[in-house]
This record gives structure tokens, C-alpha cells and sequence, in this order.
């Protein structure tokens, strides 16, 4: 079996788990809940597994980087990512609920990996400009940002679905955790997925510097970047500085998260120097 076969299983253990994490906050069943755990333990297993076998592929073949440079690599550590994020807070928050908002994500992220014929599974060759010793720095940092990014849209979700009748004491609603846990969450998320872009941001300039000569070029993804850094900046500022909350912040989370996946995918269709990462 070879690391794209094994990557193909993750979408469905992925898959396995938000559907059991949403059959857990419908039936509010522990049986479920527990399914989806371990299904969620199981794929980021499986995923890791899949990351390491494809790297020691390309060295096989050589070719020996990092299977992080193109669409099919990104996605699936994208989804790797967000499933160790969401783990995190289900160990750290003994809450299983937020797990029918983050898990589908990962789930989306291997399904348009495995199963869209507009991503090439292969592993390629990298192309000069990828050849540097900053790329793994530059797309780590940069994916756990997007990572936490996710998770804040999917609790942003839940929050406005709760504040639809937050007073509400029985059915899925009274299910959900409280408005200000929600809205703390978001800010967490947003916090740690911010740190990760800017370091991001950062080690990408460099990287770009030694492959162009150019700390900053006004590429497409360059310029969408640091159009996402100044969305969830201004999110940041508006909690600290002017203390928003609640529906202001979930909608700026969700504002910013539409920012992200433009970024990593709406600027492959745009002439630039990131324009490998479509395929």
C-alpha cells in the first residue's frame, strides 16, 4: 500500500468520526461521542502515518522534500492539523460537541484531496524556488494557523446557532456550550491561529528572499496573506482595544476563515509566483 492508498482510508475514518460526533450531540448518546474519539485518534494516526510514508516515498524515488508542496500534500496536512487542534480541545475542554463543527472540516479537506480529479496525487518533483531549507518552517507554521482558523469558523458556527435561543434549555440548542465559553474558544483559536500566521508570514519572506531576492513581491497569495493577518488583526484589536464580543466576533471569525480559504485556494487561478500550489 502506498502513502496515497493509506491517505484515501483517512477520509473515510475522518469521515466515520464527524458522523458519529454529530450523532452524538443529536442523540446526546456517550456510545457515539466515544466512537468518534477514537475514530478521530485512529485517522490522525493513520494521516500522520501517510505524511512520513510519502515523505520516505519521495526520497525513494529522488525526489527527497517534504510532502508539502503541492495541493494534494497541503490538503492532507491541512486536515491533519485541524484533527490535532480539535483533539486538543476535546482533551483539554471535556467537550465532544465541538466536534460536530471542526471534524467535518477535516473530513472536507481529505475528501477534495482523494476524491476530486483537480488534485494530483502524485509526488512531484520540486520545482527551484521550493528549495530551501525554509519550506517546512513557512507551510507548518502557516497550516496550524489556517488549522486554528478553522476550528474558530466552526465554533463561530455554533455560536450563532446558540444565540439563536440562548435561553433555550432543552433540544440541540441547550446542547451546545454557553455563549461565553463559545465566544472564549473563538478568541483562543483565533489567538493561537494568529501567532501561527504571523510566524508564518515571516519565515515566508525570508524564504522568499533567498528564492527571489525579494523579501515581498505583491504576489497574489503574498498580498491575500497578509489581507487574512489584517482580518483577524483587526479582530484581535476590536476584542482588546474596543471590547467586541459575541456575534461581532463570530462574524469576523467567519469573515476572516472566507479570507483563508481564498488564500489557499482561490490564488491558484491568479498568475503569480505561488501559482504551483494548484496543482
Amino acid at each position: 500500500m502506498n502513502s496515497s492508498q493509506l491517505l484515501s482510508v483517512v477520509t473515510f475514518v475522518y469521515g466515520f468520526a464527524a458522523t458519529f460526533y454529530i450523532a452524538g450531540w443529536i442523540f446526546k448518546k456517550s456510545m457515539p461521542a466515544k466512537l468518534a474519539r477514537w475514530a478521530a485518534i485512529v485517522g490522525i494516526v493513520i494521516n500522520l502515518a501517510g505524511f512520513l510514508l510519502r515523505w520516505k516515498e519521495s526520497y525513494a524515488i529522488g525526489y527527497g522534500h517534504a510532502p508539502l508542496s503541492n495541493m494534494y500534500e497541503s490538503l492532507v496536512f491541512f486536515a491533519l492539523t485541524i484533527a490535532i487542534i480539535y483533539l486538543f480541545i476535546e482533551i483539554r475542554y471535556k467537550t465532544t460537541v465541538v466536534g460536530a463543527f471542526a471534524m467535518p472540516i477535516a473530513f472536507l479537506a481529505m475528501a477534495y484531496a482523494s476524491l476530486s480529479p483537480n488534485v494530483n496525487d502524485q509526488i512531484q518533483p520540486l520545482i527551484p524556488a521550493l528549495k530551501s531549507n525554509w519550506l517546512i518552517a513557512h507551510v507548518v507554521t502557516c497550516f496550524f494557523g489556517y488549522a486554528a482558523f478553522a476550528v474558530a469558523f466552526g465554533i463561530s458556527i455554533m455560536y450563532l446557532v446558540k444565540n439563536r435561543a440562548p435561553d433555550k434549555q432543552s433540544g440541540l440548542l441547550a446542547r451546545l456550550p454557553s455563549l461565553g465559553d463559545l465566544d472564549e474558544l473563538t478568541h483562543q483559536m483565533v489567538m493561537f491561529g494568529f501567532l501561527f500566521l504571523s510566524i508564518g508570514i515571516i519565515t515566508g519572506s525570508v524564504w522568499a528572499n533567498s528564492a527571489w531576492g525579494s523579501y515581498w513581491s505583491w504576489d497574489p497569495k503574498e498580498t491575500w496573506s497578509l489581507i487574512t493577518w489584517f482580518v483577524y488583526a483587526t479582530l484581535l484589536h476590536a476584542r482588546m482595544m474596543r471590547g467586541w464580543y459575541g456575534k461581532k466576533i463570530a462574524y469576523l471569525s467567519i469573515i476572516g476563515f472566507g479570507a483563508v480559504l481564498f488564500t489557499y485556494f482561490g490564488v491558484n487561478y491568479l498568475p503569480g509566483l505561488h501559482s504551483y500550489g494548484a496543482s
